[in-house]
């Protein structure tokens, strides 16, 4: 049923057809540990094209990042659903999600040679330029693609849909080479105000390219379906917002052309 609902929402107003998309289950390695990631891209566009990896919020790597990627393939990008907790692991109850996103949160070397394991699958594909390479994601994701900007990973640049802006590791002066994108919910109680002020502060300080656009009335996974149901269902402060799925969508897309141009 979720599927059926996510993929309704996502061609109303994400993208107007898979039709010509193709789908590839990917398994990887980052030291030890196998991940399974799934890429989507269109095999009716010609030549090399950017590349965008389309990181999970701390559910996991499931449906919605999927069709996100499959999404992303649909505009001509090649996309990679990755994989941050090993094994495609996906999670039900909050707690074990905290637990996870926090194991990886907590572990920066952890954390960058997962991000930079499938940015290397994503660069080798048949159909993707290296050259250009993005990174796109939610929540857990959001925070993660962030994180990746402040250690000078070499990516054109991150978007961060309503993931956390604090760090144990703020950016250095002139150290960010990504441009960065921060599409946030206004009404997020999971990112109070003073978070986003010392976000700006941070940000300004180490002369970072940065555009951040608030949502207002907007709550925590306003991109997802399936937020509202979450929401009864956990108590937990989130709701879908069709308007602003559609907005920061199309805010992504702008953002897109002007690195990717």
């Amino acid at each position: 049923m979720f599927r059926l609902l996510l993929g309704l929402v996502l061609a109303l107003s994400v993208a107007p057809t898979f039709a010509a998309v193709k789908g590839e289950e990917t398994t990887y390695r980052a030291g030890d540990t196998v991940l399974k990631g799934y890429l989507a891209y269109d095999d009716a566009v010609q030549g090399k094209h950017p590349g965008v990896l389309v990181i999970h919020d701390w559910w996991g790597h499931g449906d919605f990042v999927r069709d996100r990627a499959r999404a992303l393939a649909a505009l001509g990008y090649t996309a990679l659903a990755v994989d941050m907790y090993g094994n495609g692991k996906q999670v039900e109850h909050p707690d074990d999600a905290g637990k996870l996103s926090g194991t990886v949160r907590g572990n920066l070397p952890v954390m960058k040679a997962r991000f930079n394991a499938a940015r290397d699958v994503l660069g080798k594909h048949g159909t993707v330029d290296a050259k250009r390479i993005a990174a796109i994601g939610y929540s857990f994701g959001g925070s993660t693609v962030l994180e990746m900007a402040r250690q000078g990973v070499d990516i054109a640049g991150v978007v961060n849909f309503y993931g956390d802006l604090t760090t144990q590791h703020p950016a250095s002066k002139g150290g960010i080479k990504a441009k960065i994108l921060v599409l946030n919910a206004a009404e997020d109680a999971m990112i109070p105000p003073e978070q986003v002020s010392t976000f700006k502060q941070e940000m300004a300080a180490a002369k970072a390219d940065y555009k951040f656009v608030d949502y207002p009335g907007t709550k925590h996974l306003f991109s997802r379906p399936d937020a509202d149901a979450l929401a009864k269902k956990y108590n937990l402060p989130v709701a879908y917002d069709a308007e602003a799925d559609r907005k920061s969508w199309a805010e992504m897309k702008a953002f897109f052309t002007r690195i990717f141009r």
